[in-house]
Order: structure tokens, then sequence, then C-alpha cells
């Protein structure tokens, strides 16, 4: 451990921190969802905390974000809405969404997810019990309740029983900057202090590897801090580091695909863990969409590749869809509707290409194979008819013909339709949010959470709206404890 490599996030030796001035028990870097979270339980547990954040003012991802959360097993608005959730179903679906499942984990964030909707209220985090019912990217007004993911959907339907799990930050639009500015206020209530503008570039350790410390600038002037008990990265992803994204995650770094994020998610935190010991995980996964309703009435048309051929089940959480849409040969991709069920997307990503009398006219037009869009949509007008869909299990309820003319196409194609994504893979840590070595054991005195930090959301095809602050909030809350009880 040295001192010379403090402007490239490399790890520090804890003889620097002689005679530094600041102090507490636990720091916290980032302000975020996953930081004030961590700040209040640490702070609840009895530890003077200090939060360093990056930014002028509380900020992070979330402020961008709708303000849902995925949450279940059970909670209050899921009964005021007659909905009958439990841990196991919620675990189930969780199970069967995620491609390399961490079942202790899911079991904790499931077994205690109506606890924690209940810790977020007593945080003064409004919530309303109402129930959006239609299909939506972000449910407007103040309805909590709403489907959010893929539980309706086959193949995960047949896993698990069905239940709305996403819950909405009562606000009329956008309720993650509502939820940042509500725990920032109960931080601030209960004693936490913040030093803005504070770039944290090191990570402080002991000879014995426990983390100690880190190393921050102001502006141009150096600080050093000492934590007692330990730090808690929360710094974000890496999602606004071009170069990142393009060595780690070139499915984000692809032509006409827009990074989401902070403008400060430059995957500090993920490096700074790194050069702790700790390792990395799933850095290649991404979430990228581009929301094609509402209005509901489009997904009753279908989606075709370049061979016209459907390649999804239409009625999928727009994430699953999409991630299937950018995979498809050279990324081209069409969204086909008829009068009945034609509809301009609300968010306006996808661009009507024009409408024509016949199929076969269509099909031309496109530059499709001759005579496959042709068959692929007299073999889906079957489906209807007979209310089952036998090569993707479109659910009946979606399930309509396109038979009525004119007949629309709406470009859906990688670099000439609008898709937005954001890095999912983060340091590998333990239901305890402790960063995790290349062998499994804990790094002392260090922890992670949020988007710098990979839990549940692994990949976009396996993703529901809300799971990202959900997981954010649990495990933030579950480091800030554990390193407030180190001794």
């Amino acid at each position: 451990m040295t001192a010379e490599t403090k402007d490239d996030y490399g790890l520090m030796d804890a003889r620097v921190l002689t005679g530094t001035a600041e102090c507490a028990d636990v720091i916290v870097i980032g302000g975020g969802s996953a930081g004030l979270s961590a700040a209040i339980a640490a702070r609840e547990a009895g530890a003077e905390v200090l939060v360093l954040e990056r930014g002028s003012g509380l900020s992070g991802t979330t402020t961008l974000a709708g303000g849902m959360l995925y949450l279940g097993g059970g909670t209050p608005v899921q009964k005021a809405n007659g909905f009958e959730d439990t841990p196991q179903a919620m675990l189930d679906y969780l199970m069967a969404n995620t491609p390399e499942p961490d079942e202790e984990k899911l079991r904790l964030y499931c077994d205690e997810s109506a606890d924690h909707f209940a810790w977020l209220q007593a945080q003064d985090v409004p919530f309303t019990d109402g129930y959006y019912a239609p299909k939506h990217h972000t449910p407007p007004g103040t309805n909590c309740l709403s489907w959010s993911g893929n539980e309706k959907a086959w193949p995960i339907s047949e896993n698990a029983a069905p239940a709305p799990r996403g819950h909405k930050v009562a606000h009329d639009t956008e309720g993650g900057a509502l939820l940042i500015q509500t725990l920032g206020k109960k931080a601030e209530s209960l004693g936490i202090r913040f030093l803005y503008d504070a770039n944290v570039t090191n990570l402080i350790a002991d000879d014995a590897g426990v983390v100690v410390g880190v190393r921050f600038t102001v502006f141009a002037e150096e600080h050093l801090a000492s934590a007692a008990r330990g730090v808690v990265l929360a710094a974000g992803a890496f999602s606004m580091n071009k170069e990142m994204v393009a060595d780690l995650c070139p499915s984000l770094a692809r032509f006409g695909i827009h990074r989401q994020g902070n403008p400060n998610g430059d995957g500090a935190g993920i490096r700074m863990g790194i050069a702790a010991g700790g390792r990395a995980i799933h850095m290649e996964k991404a979430f990228v969409t581009a929301p094609f309703y509402p209005p509901e009435s489009l997904i009753k048309a279908i989606f075709v590749n370049k061979d016209g051929e459907r390649f999804i089940n239409e009625d999928c959480y727009h994430a699953r869809t999409m991630d299937a849409a950018v995979s498809q040969p050279d990324g081209v991709v069409y969204l086909i509707c008829d009068e009945t069920t034609f509809g301009r997307p609300e968010l306006q990503m996808q661009k009507l290409i024009d409408a024509w009398e016949t199929i076969e006219e269509m099909e031309r037009a496109l530059g499709l194979p001759t005579g496959k869009l042709q068959a692929t949509i007299e073999r889906y007008n079957g489906f209807a008819e007979t209310g089952e869909d036998a090569d993707f299990h479109k659910h009946a309820d979606w399930l309509a013909p396109i038979a009525t003319a004119p007949f629309a196409a709406f470009q859906c194609s990688v670099g000439e339709s609008y898709y937005v994504g954001f890095t999912l893979g983060g340091l590998d840590v333990s239901v305890d949010a402790e960063v995790l070595r290349e062998n499994g054991e804990p790094i002392p005195g260090l922890y992670a959470a949020g988007a710098c930090a990979s839990n549940i959301a692994q990949d976009g095809a396996g993703y529901s709206s809300g799971t990202c602050i959900g997981e954010a909030t649990f495990f933030g809350r579950r480091g800030g404890r554990h390193a407030a009880g180190r001794d």
C-alpha cells in the first residue's frame, strides 16, 4: 500500500492519517438513495456519520428516476388493493427473472420487503394506497402500486404467482427527486454531517487491510478523513465513463444507445473498491430500453426483425422486449400495427415510418424478404382468433388480429430510434453490503451499495422497474447498520 497512487484511485497507507482533522465512525461516499439509507441506518445504530457528496448538493441517479421501488411480500398497499402476495411468491419471481440469482440475498430481500417499506415510511417518504392498473413506463399521478415488471408475462408467469410490486413515491410526475429530498431532510435531522463538492479519490487501509479512511478533494484542496468503523461506497454506476463502458460493457457503447445517469457516475466507487481488493461482477451487463407503451394498444401490435419474424411476446415489460430487440440481427426491428391498434408512443422514442394499404406493400417498402411478413402476420392472426399464441405465449388479453388497413410500421432499430441505458455491474457484496474479495472473504471496514454494487438487477431482460432503488435503499440500510456495529 502506497500513497503514490492517490490520483488513480489506488489504496493509500493508513500512516497518511496522522493528525487528520476529519473523523467519523462511518463515512458514506455518495448522497443518493443508497448513501442516504446507509447514513440513516448507521446513525440509527448510534454511529457518528459523515457523508461525502461529490455534487454541490444531494444528487445521485435516483433524482432522475420516477421514484419506483420494487417491493412486495404483502405490503400494506398491496393488501389495501386486494392483492395477495407472499415473500415466497416474490422470491419465485426474482429467482426466475435473474440470470445468476443469489438465493440467500434474494430471500432476505423478499422476506424483509414489507418491513423495508415500513422503514421508508418511517423516514417520512410519502406513499398513497392508490393503484394504477394500466401498463405504463412510469405511472402518472400519485398512485403507488402498479405492475412494473414481467409478472404476468411468459415464461416468468409459469414460475411465480403474479402480483403488482411497483411502489412509487407519491409525486405527480417523477418521485425520485422527492425520495432524495425526503431522506436528506431526515438525515440532517438526525445530526448526520454532509460535506459537498467532496470528490473522494482514495480509500485508506492499515497494514491488516482494514479500510480506515478516505482521501478527498474539495475543489483543489486535499483532505483526509478517518473512519473508526467503516466506509460505505455509494458513488453510483459507471454509465457516464465512456472508456469504462467501451472496455467493459460494449452493449451499452453501441451507437444510438444514450447513456443515462448522473454526470458523476464514472465508476469511481467501483475502482476504489477494486483497488482495495474487491472484485467486480456482471460488468458487461446493462439495462437498455425504449418504452413503446403507452398507449396500451401498441402491446397488441407485433415486433419483427429484418427477416420479418417475431422474436418476443410483446406483453413483456418494455426492458425485456427491447433487450431482445437490440439483440436482433443488425439491430433491425420494426413494430407493426393496423388501424385498430395504432397509436403514437407517448415518449416518442420510435418514429412512424409510414402506413400502407396492404401488408405486401409494407413488406416491400421495409425491404423484408418476400412473403415473410405476410406469413408472420397470417400466423399471428390465427393465434388471435384462437386466443393462444403458440410461438411466444403472449397473453390472450393482448392478442388482436392485424387485419384492418391501413397498416403502419414504427422504426425500432438500434441507431434509428432513441434507446437509453445504464450499467448494472458493480462490486460483489455480501447480504450486509460488505465488499468481497475474489475468495469470497469480506474486506474489513468496506461496504458498497446502490449502483456501484451488484445485487439483484443483473440484466435488462430480467429487470423490473424499481429494482435499482429498491435494492439501493435496502442494502444501503444493511451496510450502514453493519458498519455501525463494527468495533
